[in-house]
């Protein structure tokens, strides 16, 4: 039941078309619930992470529902028959995908960077790092100071081509699929794990240590994903029964 590789579309996408025709199967969802994320990757073939984006661009269509802790249902009144899926375009990059260019590109700028930071741009760093740790504390999400850390970076580079490239995967979060999986899997608590992080990322280049800043960004973007969409399996969607 694997994918073809040839479907030029995103593999979540492709799962999610796999899995709309198994959910018509009575015996594929006794009860209304779809197997366990872990027996859904394994049936396709394919890794978790990429069943749990499926599973949330089929939550956004209506035709399931996720309870956190619990499972996942088919809903009681489904889409129309024949009513179109979404595209790509409407529902977002995968989150791995953005996640995974972060990394390539933000730990190469870290590292670039680090031997050349000057004092005044770390000065500025420093104080929006400690602006991200107040918001967290107030038991906020600090999406705009998080914003503003990574670009910071990225305009120490002094290639605006760099800057716009780092914007625009930074709000690529705002893509309904990104927002909806964001929305299960993240909330300020969360975020408290962030703060050793970016002070590693900090501190490395403070440091002016290349090595450790870009080792530094790629470790917390890896852990960003993971928080969201690698992570929290035992009470995530399709949570597999003791």
């Amino acid at each position: 039941m694997t994918a073809k590789p040839s479907d030029p579309r995103r593999l979540y996408l492709q799962i999610a078309d796999t899995l709309r025709d198994l959910i018509t199967q009575p015996e594929f969802v006794p009860n209304g619930r779809l197997p366990p994320e872990r027996a859904l990757a394994e049936t396709l073939g394919v890794s978790r992470p990429s069943v749990r984006e499926a599973l949330v661009a089929l939550e956004l269509e209506g035709l399931v529902e996720i309870r956190m802790g619990s499972g996942v249902y088919v809903c009681p009144t489904p889409p129309e028959p024949g009513a179109a899926a979404f595209s790509q375009a409407e529902l977002g990059e995968s989150l791995l995908d953005i996640m995974g260019a972060r990394c390539v590109i933000e730990g190469a700028i870290a590292g670039s960077v680090a031997p050349f930071c000057k004092p005044k741009d770390l000065k500025a760093l420093r104080g929006i790092y400690s602006e991200m740790v107040r918001e967290v504390r107030a038991g906020r999400i600090p999406v705009a100071p998080d914003r503003a850390f990574h670009l910071a970076i990225a305009q120490m580079s002094g290639n605006e081509v760099l800057v716009r490239t780092v914007a625009s995967l930074f709000d690529a979060r705002h893509s309904p699929l990104s927002e909806k999986l964001r929305g299960h899997f993240e909330d300020e608590s969360t975020w408290r794990t962030t703060h050793d992080e970016h002070r590693a990322i900090l501190q490395a280049l403070e440091d002016h240590d290349p090595i450790q800043a870009q080792a530094a960004m790629q470790r917390h973007l890896r852990h960003s994903l993971e928080r969201v969409i690698a992570g929290g399996q035992r009470t995530g969607p399709g949570v597999d029964s003791p």
